[in-house]
């Protein structure tokens, strides 16, 4: 037996991420005593700048950007009750494609090892039970999430550590059922292109192929709470447009795939630590 309290670590590419697939599990085990790391690899500087300036438009100021997420994000921590954060500070890479993914400096351009090793030292350091990240894909093709993928397996590699370790995802059901609330919100949202649609349908998993369904619902007005603590992204955050009790609805369950177990907990699990309590 050990004092160290359980432990979940979730490794995220930008300010707000943390919200959108982790708030609930976030909000709930620390609400459960155990300790919640967030690790955050860039500065999300490619974000919206006030008034809502995009990025490579007169006006945007990526360091300025950055300031103003790493408060935010502060702040949702604070809603989250995560324990303690950690920020990488790389970056941020912009949308595939962009020219930012080229800059010197960007987390898409920092070697895996380098960016490993500074994580292999902070799971070192928190000694988590549980990792949760991206899938090789990062969920939709992000570049920084790709890349936060990347640096948490090859960390995991560097270590003696034998957490148990998730990737995030969502049901297909659960992908459909978001395409009909967007266009319940917009009904004159256009229907997307064959190419774009057929991308759409592979994100995420189909319901069978989820290994672990956590119940968030009662957790889900934290949830929302800290998507709004990123106020300066609003504008991109389709979901504060829904309120607390459609987001709710929607939200309420958060899904992911084991990959790498020590404990023989049975799938499919709906807890994160079965197995380890």
């Amino acid at each position: 037996m050990t004092d160290r309290p359980l432990t979940l670590m979730a490794v995220h590419a930008h300010p707000d991420d943390e919200a959108t697939g982790t708030g609930g599990v976030l909000a709930r085990y620390a609400a459960e005593g155990i300790r919640t790391v967030l690790v955050t690899c860039t500065d999300g500087g490619c974000g919206d700048g006030p008034g809502g300036v995009k990025p490579g438009d007169p006006g945007h100021d990526p360091a300025a950007v950055a300031s103003m997420r790493r408060r935010e994000l502060q702040e949702s921590c604070d809603v989250l009750k995560i324990s303690d954060l950690e920020m990488l500070d790389y970056a941020d890479s912009g949308m595939m494609g962009w020219p930012s993914n080229d800059a010197p400096g960007s987390f898409w351009q920092t070697p895996v090892e380098e960016g490993a090793t500074r994580l292999a030292e902070l799971m070192r350091h928190y000694r988590p039970d549980v990792v949760v990240t991206y899938d090789e894909n990062g969920f939709y093709g992000h570049p920084d999430h790709i890349q936060a993928h990347r640096i948490t397996m090859a960390a995991l590699e560097m270590t003696s550590l034998t957490p148990k370790v998730y990737w995030t995802t969502m049901p297909r059901s659960g992908m459909q059922r978001f395409g009909e609330i967007m266009r319940e919100f917009h009904p004159d949202m256009p229907e997307p292109d064959p190419a774009e649609a057929a991308a759409m349908a592979e994100i995420g998993l189909p319901d069978d192929e989820i290994t672990t369904w956590v119940d968030t619902i009662a957790f889900s007005g934290q949830k929302f709470d800290s998507l709004a603590a990123h106020a300066s992204q609003g504008e991109n955050i389709f979901f504060l447009k829904m309120g607390k009790e459609r987001f709710g609805e929607l939200m309420g369950m958060e899904t992911f795939v084991r990959v790498k177990d020590a404990t023989g907990a049975p799938l499919p699990e709906n807890d994160l630590f079965a197995g380890l309590r």
